[in-house]
C-alpha cells in the first residue's frame, strides 16, 4: 500500500503535517481506536528501485543494505479519502523526520497496517492522558473522539510555546503545556506535574506515551501513587533520549518487560 503526498505543512517548528492520498490506499481503513498506527518504509538515498515497492521483496532482492528504514507513526485521521500523519523532525536526524522535512506533492510513501490498540473508554469517571510531541496526534485524536460532558485532564511536554498545537474536543478539558526551556529537570516535567495533581474523584482511564523513562516513571506513580489499575492504562515507551530508532528497537523488548516488572502484578 502507498500513498501519494498531497500537502506537506509545518504546523510547528519541529513538526510536519503531511497529507496523502490517491489509488495506493484504496482498502485502507482505520480501526474504531484514537491512536491506530501505520508501519512506514523509507527507501534509502539512491535505492536501486522504484517509489512503489514492496519491503520484504527488497530484502530478498536488493539485500540489506537496500532496505528501507521502517517507522511507526500514529494516524493523525483518515476521512476515508485521505491520510495525515504528523511527523517530529529533528535536524537531519531520522528517517522519516528527514523524509517529511522535504514531502513535496506527488512524492509517495508506502505503508503498512493499521494497527490500533486504544480509545478512550466511554465508562470511565475522567480520562488522562499524558505524552510529548511523539504521542500528540494520538493524543489530539483521543480528544476529539470524546463526547460532551467528559472529563481529560491532558499533561503535554513540549520545548517551548512555539511548538504548541490548538486541539479541540467536546469533552471538559483541562489542559497544560509543559515547556523544557528554562527548566532545570526538562526530563522529570510530566511526572512533576502528575505528582502535584488533585485528580478528579472516580476511575481514570489513562494513555500514557512518549519518551521510554519518561513514560517509565510515570507508569510506576499511577500504579503505586495512584492506585490506578494496569488495564485502565495505556502506557508505551515510543523513543528513548540518546538512542537512535534502530537502537530502540533493538533493546526495547527487555526495556518494556523491566518496565512491567517495576510493580509486580497482584
Amino acid at each position: 500500500m502507498h500513498g501519494e503526498v498531497v500537502s506537506a505543512t509545518w504546523v510547528t517548528p519541529a513538526m510536519v503535517r503531511v497529507v496523502l492520498g490517491g489509488e495506493g490506499l484504496a482498502g485502507f481503513e482505520v480501526p474504531d481506536c484514537t491512536d491506530a498506527y501505520v508501519n512506514l518504509a523509507i527507501a534509502p538515498e539512491g535505492a536501486p528501485y522504484g517509489p512503489v515497492f514492496e519491503p520484504k521483496q527488497v530484502r530478498e532482492e536488493h539485500g540489506a543494505q537496500w532496505a528501507p528504514a521502517r517507522r511507526r507513526y500514529t494516524v493523525r485521521a483518515w476521512d476515508g479519502e485521505r491520510l495525515t500523519i504528523d511527523f517530529v523532525v529533528h535536524g537531519d536526524t531520522g528517517a522519516a523526520g528527514r523524509w517529511a522535512s522535504s514531502a513535496a506533492p506527488g512524492d509517495v510513501l508506502v505503508l503498512e497496517g493499521p494497527g490500533a490498540g486504544y480509545k478512550p473508554d466511554p465508562a470511565a469517571d475522567w480520562h488522562l492522558l499524558v505524552g510529548d510531541e511523539s504521542a500528540l496526534p494520538a493524543i489530539a485524536a483521543s480528544l476529539e473522539a470524546l463526547p460532551a460532558g467528559a472529563r481529560a485532564v491532558v499533561r503535554l511536554v513540549c520545548d517551548d510555546a512555539e511548538h504548541e498545537l490548538p486541539l479541540s474536543t467536546a469533552g471538559d478539558l483541562d489542559l497544560r503545556w509543559l515547556h523544557r526551556a528554562g527548566d532545570d529537570d526538562p526530563a522529570t516535567l510530566l511526572l512533576r506535574s502528575l505528582q502535584e495533581l488533585d485528580a478528579p474523584a472516580g476511575r481514570a482511564h489513562a494513555f500514557v506515551h512518549g519518551e521510554a523513562e519518561e513514560v517509565r516513571g510515570i507508569r510506576k506513580h499511577l500504579l503505586l501513587d495512584r492506585g490506578m489499575g494496569r488495564a485502565d492504562m495505556s502506557c508505551s515507551p515510543y523513543w528513548r533520549r540518546t538512542m537512535t530508532d534502530e537502537a530502540w528497537r533493538a533493546v526495547k523488548g527487555d526495556f518494556v518487560a523491566a518496565m512491567e516488572a517495576d510493580v509486580p502484578a497482584a
